[in-house]
């Protein structure tokens, strides 16, 4: 059993629950305890959005933009200057691999807090707008964002520090204070935030850390908070739908980003080697466990059959992590049992991978790949968030369309041709908020991200991430005339 404890971050003090519950965290890579977490009360939350805030009305709301942005490079240094201890706490929690770890999530992380900073920076006042009056003179209408308040923002465990960094920054680059609730399953990067902030010296209360579940604990008790301004979550359609009913009361903005069930369309003059290999990651990067990830491929009828016996040997020759817990391999594995009962054809994978001895109690599942399905399939439309998918043919470019628009979500797609005109003709009519074309994960954090239908509401990224964070007021004065 793990002798490491995670506790919440409060008013810039760790503390242990008030209700005195604690829960395990558990390494997916071999079943072992990785910590135990306190969890957080309603008493807890209550304190927690309380300081946030006391501190708006305090030393943080009076802090000006370039001492406040200063602050965020800060953090951003901090966090790399405790890289290591970053990737140990995330590799316990998640169970993935070092270089993924270390190499890609932590300096991501860390840099979103320097981009959101420039980003702050950069983005100037409204001009005055003059209004002419019936007497002659004029008004002028000066516009200025002030922050929206106290955030709540509730993240997801596939990619926890890039999620609590993703809400975070934007939030404290307008100027907003924070109340954060990181997943039950990855919290140990999150709770790590609350050293790296006092470290740099951010004002108490600014930044909080809460821990603990959704329903009747932290999270419940988060998104119903009267002292909430807005709410920002990233996760299942599911939980989004309860959160939105929640914000109706008091009439909080909320930011959803939720599933997705994402097509690639592959066309024959593609380049090959390239759509295999970027479509390869977009499968089964990360064990599958990413919203971007592609689930459905569309492959023109003539390379079919090539692409298949390509992607399959590229996934055969993968190495991937596990999946974030056994409860979640047992989901993703219930799904590689209907995928046989509904009919598919197993291209590769459908079960547990052979592990080394100390791996057995861990959360591994095969990379698989499906054919034969038609659109009505359960799998075809479900999301798995797992390393999977299922490849489909088609002869028109028509009909490949209506497929990959078939579907209640609306995140990301990508297409894979030669012909930019077409790729970029087809990438207009899917009803997504994102489409790459001839790659994959490509992320700039000045552009909008977001889906539409069950794949959420809102748009973050930046000045899309501004608008939510603020609120944009308009002081009108009448100049006297002359």
């Amino acid at each position: 059993m793990s002798n490491r404890k995670i506790l919440n971050f409060i008013n810039g003090e760790y503390t242990e629950g008030t209700a005195g519950k604690f829960f395990d965290v558990i390494n997916p890579a071999d079943g072992s305890i990785s910590a135990v977490v306190t969890e957080a009360s309603t008493a807890d939350v209550d304190r927690a959005v309380a300081s946030a805030r006391i501190a708006l009305d305090g030393e943080w709301g009076q802090m000006s933009l370039t001492a406040r942005l200063d602050l965020l490079d800060g953090i951003a240094d901090g966090i790399m200057a405790h890289k290591q201890d970053f990737i140990d706490a995330e590799i316990s929690d998640t169970g993935k691999p070092y270089g993924q770890v270390a190499h890609m999530e932590i300096p991501r992380g860390a840099d979103q807090f320097r981009v959101f900073s420039k980003i702050a920076a950069d983005v100037a006042e409204s001009e005055i707008i003059e209004t002419p009056l019936p007497d002659g003179g004029v008004a002028h209408n000066r516009e200025f964002r002030k922050p929206k308040g106290v955030i709540a923002a509730i993240c997801p465990w596939n990619l926890p520090l890039i999620m609590a960094t993703w809400k975070a920054a934007p939030a404290l680059a307008w100027g907003n204070s924070m109340v954060l609730k990181p997943s039950e399953e990855t919290p140990s990067t999150a709770a790590l935030l609350g050293m790296v902030m006092n470290e740099v010296g951010l004002p108490k209360g600014v930044f909080n850390v809460v821990h603990g579940f959704g329903e009747n604990s932290a999270g419940g008790f988060l998104v119903a908070h009267p002292g909430v301004d807005a709410i920002n979550f990233t996760g299942e359609t599911r939980t989004g739908e309860a959160i939105m009913k929640s914000s109706a009361v008091g009439v909080r903005d909320v930011s959803l980003e939720l599933g997705g069930k994402n097509p690639s369309i592959v066309f024959a003059d593609c380049n090959f080697e390239t759509a295999i290999e970027g479509i390869a990651k977009s499968c089964f990067f990360n064990c599958g466990q990413i919203c971007l990830g592609t689930e459905r491929i569309y492959v023109e009828q003539s390379i079919f059959d090539k692409f298949v016996a390509a992607l399959k040997q590229a996934a055969e020759a993968m190495t991937i992590g596990p999946a974030v817990g056994l409860t979640h391999q047992k989901k993703i594995l219930s799904y590689y049992r209907l995928a046989e009962q509904e009919g598919a054809t197993v291209v590769t994978g459908g079960g547990i991978p052979i592990v080394d001895e100390e791996f057995v109690g861990g959360a591994w599942v095969q990379p698989t790949i499906w054919t034969g399905l038609p659109e009505s399939a359960r799998l075809v439309n479900e999301e798995v968030f797992g390393p999977c998918c299922h490849i489909q043919p088609f002869v028109r470019e028509e009909e490949a369309i209506i497929m990959a628009n078939d579907s209640s979500y609306g995140l990301a797609a990508c297409v894979w041709s030669g012909d930019e005109g077409k790729a970029h003709r087809i990438a207009e009519s899917l009803n997504v908020g994102v489409c790459w074309v001839n790659g994959w994960m490509v992320r700039d954090l000045r552009t909008a991200f977001g889906g539409v239908g069950m794949s959420g509401i809102g748009r973050e990224g930046g000045i899309h991430s501004m608008e939510f964070h603020t609120e944009l007021k308009n002081i009108c004065t009448i100049m006297p005339s002359v």
